[in-house]
């Protein structure tokens, strides 16, 4: 039986007030720790109705490692962007990843905690190190590097 997580700091809709993701793409669901410029802890409540379970495998539903990394990186947009005055014009583009382990698979029903740590927070360059867990379990981990760009140069 997992524990049930602390009430959410930031909630889907705040999350979306940041982050220009949309279902399907969204992969946190809700903040429940933040230290600002440090260290950031979200949410993804993995459901069997994923639209990524109908391939990835029927019969045997694993979420990809990529879209594990993907949510880690969304939880560090998280962070990076509440430090810009000007979010609203700018986005968080991934740049690299080091060093990623996939250590375990995630399935449907679990409930995948992210836990983000800043190494470098720029005005521009994120790195940033990643940490997937379900309950104790490490299901993978990594370094993830970011820019933020204006919205009105990637859009073009």
């Amino acid at each position: 039986m997992q524990e049930t997580p602390p009430p959410p700091l930031l909630d889907a809709r705040a999350i979306q007030q940041l982050l220009p993701h949309r279902y399907p793409f969204l992969l946190v669901d809700r903040i429940i720790e933040l230290v600002p410029k440090e260290r950031i802890v979200g949410i993804k409540q993995v459901s069997v109705n994923e639209h990524f379970f109908q391939g990835h495998f029927p019969g045997a539903p694993v979420m990809p490692g990529v879209l594990v990394v993907e949510a880690l990186a969304q939880v560090g947009a998280v962070l990076a962007l509440r430090e810009i005055e000007n979010r609203d014009s700018k986005l968080v583009l991934f740049s690299g990843i080091n060093n990623a382990r996939f250590r375990s698979p995630v399935v449907p029903g679990d409930t995948l905690i992210l836990e983000v740590t800043a190494l470098r927070v720029g005005s521009r360059v994120q790195r940033m190190q990643g940490v997937a867990r379900v309950g104790n379990r490490v299901a993978a981990d990594a370094e993830i590097m970011s820019i933020i760009a204006d919205r009105s140069q990637v859009s073009q």
